[in-house]
């Protein structure tokens, strides 16, 4: 790359280096030190969160078409580094490069669907009972968003936080994971230097969410937070936001059901199904983590997708010929060997080669080779925790009852997905499956225009769409009275 990676946090319209912590960004694939961030202090997020407070209600009076206008610039720019932040993607979550690239249109798309959210907004006129008297209900941003994501698309999220918050008329402070900050300070410095917001509008600080995401959520100038992440931290963030009546939007964790029908295309069925569980090397809240497949078609089923898996390349995400990076940490490698191994003792049968990657190139960073298990229980571990990885666990059902109650049967609700011809089935799947997305004959990417919400554990609120957009405002009621009552 031509362009140093950068390291600056942005801070009441300054790019500066923060006073707290040193962290040092690691490449995946190599364990090389990519970039040292000196990630921000209490002072400096204390500096960040007055700053958004002062800059939000200027730009909140800006109509919403100027806004959107705005949006439409920003997205342009982005636009002009989008090889630049792919090549960030790489380096720090070791995505392979055409997936990073896909990546970064999503990074400037989130800013153009707003904008054209934005040119039809509407707002309500209601009567009342009374004569010469109506109510207006409007929309009205919240004010300061303290925004905070996780590592496994940070480029493509910072921007699904920034743009409905700042296109809503709010500020925003964002902390991105301490993994991967790279790509968010990234997109801060781009924008900064764009000139387009005012100072203060888009503040971006690393840091440990003890302290800088703790701070975000506590902080009284916040109004709103907005967190896409695991389960377990989005509890403790709703607990926080409690103590102050503080609305929160939580995106969080998943263990998809992907169902196979006797009428299924199988052809379909087993590309979508590798697509979905291997997108960013199975580290997606919405991949298919458990596979149910009818008996009629399960033994075609497991030898046709265990043949695929054992097609895909893992290797340099650097090259176009990649389809699996390393994993994004050895934390996050051992938990989904952890897993593999648990099922395996417990009686899954592992159906893809079981032989170590060799190479030079495999000696340092976090590989595994992907794997399929065929015969699974549903008691196994490996069904009921979130693998996060490249492990397809696969188990065989007689009935639609049995498999609707057993995909259920779980504390997460995010996305489902079934493969069928009958149109019939296809309603039963959107009626009787308890997830916050059902995918029929098709799995994920989520659209834009979409609402992606979770059910259960997998989340309150959502992003995307009108309904995403939704999030980043509060309604605010006004009676008129006019004339003579």
């Amino acid at each position: 790359m031509t362009t140093p990676i950068s390291t600056q946090l942005l801070i009441a319209g300054k790019l500066r280096e923060g006073r707290g912590d040193v962290n040092i960004v690691t490449n995946p694939a190599t364990e090389e030190a990519v970039a040292v961030v000196n990630d921000a202090s209490e002072l400096d997020l204390r500096e960040a969160l007055t700053a958004a407070d002062a800059a939000w209600p200027a730009w909140s009076r800006e109509v919403p078409s100027e806004r959107a206008r705005t949006l439409r610039q920003i997205a342009d720019v982005l636009d002009d580094h989008r090889e630049e932040l792919a090549h960030i993607l790489v380096e720090e979550v070791g995505k392979p490069i055409v997936e990073a690239r896909g990546e970064t249109e999503a990074t400037s798309g989130f800013f153009r669907y707003t904008a054209s959210l934005l040119e039809t907004l509407t707002d309500e006129i209601r009567y009342t009972p009374n004569r010469n008297e109506n109510m207006w209900v409007r929309r009205r941003p919240h004010g300061v968003v303290g925004a905070i994501i996780p590592w496994n698309y940070p480029s493509a999220l910072t921007s699904r936080k920034i743009a409905p918050a700042i296109g809503a008329g709010n500020a925003i402070v964002l902390k991105p994971d301490s993994n991967t900050p790279l790509s968010s300070l990234a997109i801060a410095r781009i924008i900064h230097d764009s000139g387009l917001l005012p100072d203060g509008l888009i503040n971006v600080v690393s840091g440990r969410g003890s302290t800088i995401g703790a701070g975000i959520v506590e902080s009284p100038i916040t109004q709103m937070i907005s967190m896409t992440g695991s389960t377990g931290a989005g509890k403790a963030i709703l607990r926080a936001a409690a103590r102050h009546v503080k609305p929160a939007s939580l995106e969080l964790g998943g263990n998809a059901p992907l169902i196979v029908m006797p009428d299924a295309d199988l052809t379909l069925a087993v590309n979508e199904a590798l697509k979905s569980r291997h997108a960013n090397n199975g580290q997606v809240c919405i991949c298919a983590e458990r596979f149910f497949v009818h008996r009629r078609v399960y033994n075609d089923f497991v030898d046709l997708y265990s043949a695929a898996v054992d097609r895909l390349t893992v290797g340099d995400p650097h090259s176009e010929d990649t389809d699996l990076g390393p994993k994004v940490t050895r934390d996050e490698l051992n938990k989904t060997l952890r897993l593999l191994d648990a099922a395996v003792q417990a009686g899954a049968r592992l159906t893809t080669n079981p032989g170590d990657l060799v190479g030079e190139q495999f000696e340092r960073g976090y590989w595994m080779r992907p794997a399929v298990l065929a015969d699974v229980d549903d008691a196994m571990s490996v069904a009921v925790e979130e693998i996060f990885g490249p492990v397809s666990p696969i188990s065989v059902f007689d009935s639609w009852a049995e498999v609707a109650a057993r995909a259920n049967d779980t504390s997460f609700g995010l996305s489902a997905y079934v493969f069928t011809k009958d149109l019939e089935q296809a309603f039963k799947a959107s009626d009787d499956l308890s997830f916050g997305e059902v995918y029929v004959n098709r799995t994920g990417p989520e659209e834009i225009n979409g609402f992606h919400t979770g059910f259960r554990e997998s989340g309150i609120g959502g992003d995307d769409g009108p309904h995403g957009l939704d999030q980043f405002f509060r309604r605010q009621t006004t009676y008129v009275r006019y004339g003579h009552a």
